[in-house]
């Protein structure tokens, strides 16, 4: 089959990972780069051979025309490029978070189905292979119907030495990795019905947003209790498993736990089955980011299929509009130090 032309906006951190992770699955092929900042998309280009380099975004999609665009910029870039990819009926795929407000998300899902045209999330935590073990075996019925999970990411990882640009933002945490837990629990249990929050900003005098947050949720048809624990607080806890999302998940037939170094343990009647989970090595992901850039790969090769009609894709805007529902609503609660209802 013919690979499919693409562009990416954004020549940072990320983008060069997720140009690999589109070259590791084929099918697509980057024609052209545009970045604000024209020597970092030139050096870009030559490092990555990518043909066509551009600073002007709106002049990238009228002379080179790709058959879709990947936004890689950071959050202030996600809204303006991609609108302009649906002024030119153009599919995008944005990067998470989608959008800095919950207004702005709910127009830019609404301009590309105006436009008839795709729109899709790099949501890429619940490709994770440890945690996509975990879905299945969750929707396989194999405790039940769950009534209570707990799910963890602490780290005193060094998240800013790479991505300077978020210790500038407002709200940091939540928008930053709480999208990727929320998207997980939505993929794990359904949509949100209320959500309680408590976020601390602490022992970071650098960093302007937020950088710990607790959540307890109730989701989908059971309204399952949820515990949402998120943290970068620059502390020795958890370093080690650095971005390893830790489940712990309750139902009336057994237990599903996810521990370090990728062990789904399943247990019931019968007993305890433990099956390690780990991701697939590539030469071109950060080992300190292996299980989350791995994770890359599954989930562009979804986006791709749904971009050629195969499939319709899990990710798509439509969907991680509900993410970002319950992103803000967190927030809301956060601030009012109550209890938000959701419609799910």
């Amino acid at each position: 089959m013919k690979p499919i032309r693409f562009a990416i906006f954004g020549a940072g951190f990320w983008s060069r990972v997720q140009l690999a992770a589109w070259r590791e699955i084929g099918g697509a092929e980057c024609v052209a780069i545009y970045n604000r900042t024209r020597e970092r998309a030139e050096a870009f280009a030559r490092d990555l051979g990518v043909p066509a380099v551009y600073d002007d975004p709106e002049k990238l999609l009228r002379e080179v025309q790709p058959d879709f665009v990947d936004n890689i910029t950071e959050v202030g870039g996600h809204m303006p490029l991609s609108l302009l990819c649906a002024k030119h009926r153009i599919p995008c795929i944005c990067q998470k978070p989608m959008a800095p407000t919950l207004a702005d998300a709910r127009a830019m899902v609404t301009a590309f189905a105006r436009a008839k045209t795709p729109f899709f999330v790099h949501e890429n935590w619940r490709w994770q292979t440890p945690l996509r073990a975990l879905i299945e075996t969750l929707r396989s019925g194999a405790i039940g119907t769950p009534f209570r999970a707990r799910l963890t990411m602490i780290s005193g990882f060094d998240v800013w030495a790479n991505q300077p640009a978020l210790a500038e933002l407002e709200r940091f945490i939540m928008t930053d990795l709480g999208v990727h837990l929320f998207d997980t629990a939505r993929a794990c249990f359904g949509e949100a019905h209320s959500v309680y929050c408590q976020t601390h900003r602490t022992l970071m005098p650098a960093v302007k947003g937020e950088n710990v947050a607790t959540l307890l949720l109730a989701m989908g048809q059971a309204r399952t209790s949820v515990i949402i624990e998120m943290a970068y607080a620059r502390t020795p806890v958890e370093r080690e498993i650095f971005p390893q999302t830790q489940v712990f998940v309750e139902g009336p037939r057994g237990s599903l736990e996810l521990t370090p170094d990728y062990w789904l343990k399943v247990t019931t009647r019968k007993g305890t089955h433990s099956q390690r989970h780990p991701p697939r090595r590539y030469a071109w992901a950060d080992p300190r980011y292996e299980v989350a850039q791995a994770s890359m790969v599954p989930c562009l090769r979804d986006l791709l299929g749904a971009l050629r009609g195969d499939w319709p894709g899990e990710t798509t805007g439509a969907d991680n509009l509900k993410t970002m529902e319950l992103t803000f609503a967190a927030y809301e609660s956060a601030a009012k130090d109550r209890v938000i209802h959701l419609q799910p």
